[in-house]
């Protein structure tokens, strides 16, 4: 089996190939993206095609709301939802180490009608976002989730090129996912030392597709040194998730990474690109073999949704009074990314 390489710095991946007609552009850039998925996990990508002004006008407004009084934030409370939208204060959300961190944040996903047939009958991670009462917000965040999720797909059929799958056979279920685009915000900390923030972890999904503001992520190599992911002008970090790895069948790594505590103020904006709640993930048959017996696979959606409630507060107490169970066969989390591996070896 592969395994992360001791790279010291993250690959920058220029992805207009992907849209180019010419299949030799076309194959260079799917070549570095199994490269980088196979030997480092993570990589940068630029080309994207994006318009600035999305991310200029997403980050004006988040500034608007995390601006708030903590009053007419929590009118939004992640709580209060019952498909995970909304305002996540800080100390809501607690990885597998237990590492509490200065961060407040903002989830939303696909804004789906009140009377959507799978809202209705009560899936967990699919409905309408808890908007604020806060005038462009709700306008800002959506034209940029929904350009950042076409990025999404079009960095997922270059994906199935490198594992060498037809585009379609992935883009078929990308109908409805429940991918989170999450609004991030570090407040300014003069008294932050040199520590861990976020505790070290994995992404669930198939990918994520990340902003950042300021440097702070760090990424763990093949040698156990964390190597820091500052952020890149025009640039995307990327990094493979929890359904890749799987996939793989463990030839893609679910790299851990971590978030250092930083004086400066941050903000942060990941998109997790998730397939549809139902999609069935196992290892692809030409990732199986005698020497590389076929790994437990699981529902996209079910595995999302148990790491989800395994890391937020509110969830937990539901699962704790009984309110909520948690899907036969879930994961623990820590599931994926080196140090699983570790402990399986």
């Amino acid at each position: 089996m592969s395994g992360i390489s001791p790279f010291t710095e993250v690959p920058v991946i220029d992805i207009s190939g992907l849209r180019s007609p010419d299949p030799h552009r076309q194959r260079q850039v799917v070549d570095r993206l199994g490269w980088a998925g196979r030997e480092v996990g993570f990589c940068y990508i630029t080309g994207t095609g994006m318009a600035p002004e999305l991310f200029e006008a997403l980050l004006a407004a988040t500034k608007r709301f995390f601006a708030l009084p903590m009053e007419l934030k929590m009118a939004s409370y992640i709580g209060n939802s019952t498909c995970h939208r909304g305002y996540v204060p800080e100390g809501e959300e607690v990885f597998s180490g237990g590492t509490v961190d200065r961060k407040e944040a903002f989830d939303t996903g696909l804004d789906l009608p009140a009377d959507d047939p799978d809202y209705l009958a009560g899936n967990p991670l699919l409905g309408p976002n808890q908007w604020p009462d806060l005038p462009g917000f709700a306008d800002a965040v959506t034209a940029y989730y929904a350009e950042v999720l076409e990025l999404g797909r079009l960095l997922l059929s270059g994906f199935a090129l490198a594992l060498g799958e037809p585009p379609e056979s992935f883009q078929r279920v990308v109908t409805k996912p429940p991918s989170q685009l999450r609004l991030i915000h570090y407040p300014y900390d003069a008294d932050a030392r040199d520590a861990v923030g976020i505790g070290a972890h994995t992404d669930y999904e198939c990918f994520t597709l990340l902003k950042p503001t300021a440097p702070g992520l760090e990424v763990l190599n093949g040698a156990g040194e964390w190597i820091d992911v500052p952020p890149l002008p025009d640039a995307f970090v990327v990094n493979i998730g929890d359904m890749m790895e799987t996939w793989t069948n463990g030839k893609f790594v679910a790299t851990t990474h971590r978030v250092r505590k930083v004086r400066e103020e941050r903000y942060s904006f990941p998109l997790f690109f998730c397939v549809d709640y139902s999609t069935p993930i196992a290892p692809l048959p030409r990732f199986v073999s005698a020497d590389q017996p076929a790994r437990p696979g699981f529902v996209a959606g079910e595995h999302l949704f148990a790491q989800t409630a395994q890391s937020f507060a509110y969830l937990k107490r539901r699962l704790a009074a009984g309110d909520l169970v948690l899907p036969d066969g879930s994961l623990a989390l820590s599931s994926f990314g080196q140090q699983a591996r570790r402990a399986r070896a």
